[in-house]
């Protein structure tokens, strides 16, 4: 499948989003990779997960980049040659990378159930303002999404979602709020913008 969407939440940074309903075949067909990629592509044992590391090659593509374009540092941290600043995630059928002038982070999950038996382990200030409701998952969802996004852009060893990175309340309809990285005595301040789609939660920091 071509591009699902494509986003641009400021004047310097852009969201591409790919749904993956193609096979590993046709994805891989199109697309040239450095021999360390190709190596890490052959050495995933599931299908879905070499499927999305290509679909992601797409859409450095349709960034104008290639797999030659991208490199990850010690911590396992996307880097762009240009020095632009990526972010990659994906999930079963999704895939996005973010691009911008700033620092980004961005996450895609898959809303289940059980993000609601797992919720302790990651919110702390955010059970203030969560409430039961039919909304619980997704809300819970995108909360997850935002500490993760900020997990991904901040590149710090030790870093807690629970302990160290704080979302504000928000409502589903907004589709934005602000969080907070509260660490070694430094706090960081960043816009979260949020989507969902196809039973799927896209969330994204900028900073």
């Amino acid at each position: 499948m071509p591009l699902y969407k494509s986003l641009n939440p400021n004047s310097q940074t852009s969201v591409k989003i790919w749904k993956i309903t193609e096979s590993l075949e046709a994805l891989k067909a199109p697309v040239t990779l450095k021999p360390e990629s190709e190596e890490r592509l052959n050495g995933m044992k599931s299908e879905i997960h070499q499927r999305g590391f290509l679909s992601v090659r797409h859409l450095l593509r349709a960034f104008g980049y290639t797999d030659l374009d991208l490199y990850y540092d010690a911590l396992g941290k996307p880097h762009l040659k240009d020095g632009r600043q990526i972010s990659i995630t994906h999930s079963f059928t999704f895939s996005a990378v973010i691009v911008s002038d700033s620092i980004v982070g961005i996450d895609i999950e898959m809303q289940r159930e059980k993000i609601t038996r797992i919720a302790r382990k990651f919110i702390d200030f955010e059970a203030d303002y969560l409430k039961s409701g039919v909304d619980l998952v997704n809300r819970l969802t995108v909360i997850w999404g935002a500490k993760e996004s900020l997990y991904k852009l901040a590149e710090t060893p030790g870093l807690s979602f629970k302990n160290n990175c704080l979302v504000l309340p928000f409502t589903m309809k907004n589709d934005t709020t602000t969080a907070w990285i509260d660490f070694n005595n430094h706090k960081s301040k960043y816009e979260i913008r949020f989507l969902e789609f196809e039973g799927f939660t896209c969330a994204y920091a900028l900073s």
